[in-house]
């Protein structure tokens, strides 16, 4: 960002702060009267700067997550509730069907004791549970990530690599294709077998499908809601004891019925 852009960015915030200035004047002046709302200042997606974030629109980020700066994330990859990227000071590359779950923070490294810069590189079909903390570090394809696993700067990961839930992967640390490292500091367990590999590729594949069943959940507009509660209420499941003595059948409507694709084992009712 330029000289100008930067003098654009200020007179930009000094106007909005200035608003939220004569907010609170006009309170203090209406006394024991006043009726103040406290507004979030959450943003989903933030620029720092001229750095904005990049995501693709068939990707799924939650509300309640943070993404700030040179950040990217691919098609159909999804940033759960409470995650923060902060791609501030350098830059956070994110590719498709990955997923970053609940609570996960994502950084990146513009300096430390090695003198080396490094940013944050997640590649696709990637599975980094919950609580994960990944700093300055390289996420090969189909490799996962444990949940509360903290991978430091310089850490690679690569291709069907899994790094143990509650590991601490110490800096510059590499770990090979098909292994499981684990513990504090991380070290080599054992080798990944055949079907656990393959659940790395079908575990990114169930979120990919779960996040299109938020997205469109967080889509609907309030009318919407309110029509499900009572849809709802009126198909509520019973007993079916309790139904037959009544003489109910009940039906779920179309609108209550999760797609196949959420429950992989769900099979269809035969006639």
């Amino acid at each position: 960002m330029g000289t100008l852009g930067k003098a654009i960015y200020s007179v930009g915030f000094w106007i909005r702060e200035t608003g939220q200035a004569l907010d609170r004047l006009g309170c203090r002046l209406q006394g024991n009267y006043y009726f103040q709302e406290q507004l979030s200042r959450h943003r989903t997606l933030m620029n720092v700067f001229d750095k904005a974030p990049a995501v693709d629109r068939d990707a799924f980020v939650a509300p309640s997550a943070s993404i700030l700066g040179d950040v990217q994330v691919g098609r159909s990859s999804s940033i759960w509730y409470g995650c923060v990227l902060r791609g501030d000071v350098n830059s956070i590359s994110i590719g498709s069907g990955t997923n970053i779950q609940d609570n996960s923070l994502v950084h990146v490294a513009k300096s430390n004791l090695s003198g080396k810069v490094f940013p944050t590189i997640i590649g696709s079909n990637v599975t980094v549970g919950h609580s994960a903390v990944l700093h300055g570090c390289t996420v090969e394809d189909e490799a996962f990530v444990g949940m509360g696993a903290t991978l430091l700067d310089g850490v690679h990961v690569e291709k069907h690599g899994m790094v143990a839930a509650g590991a601490l992967v110490r800096q510059n640390t590499r770990i090979p294709c098909g292994e499981v490292w684990g513990g504090n500091p991380a070290k080599f367990l054992r080798k990944l077998t055949e079907e656990e590999i393959a659940f790395i590729s079908q575990s990114a594949l169930n979120y990919s499908n779960l996040a299109q069943v938020h997205a469109a959940e967080n889509a609907k507009s309030f009318d919407e809601i309110e029509f499900e509660k009572v849809l709802r209420k009126k198909f509520a499941r019973r007993d079916e004891e309790y139904d037959s003595m009544l003489g109910v059948v009940r039906e779920i409507p179309a609108e209550l019925i999760l797609p196949d694709n959420v429950l992989p084992d769900k099979v269809p009712k035969t006639a």
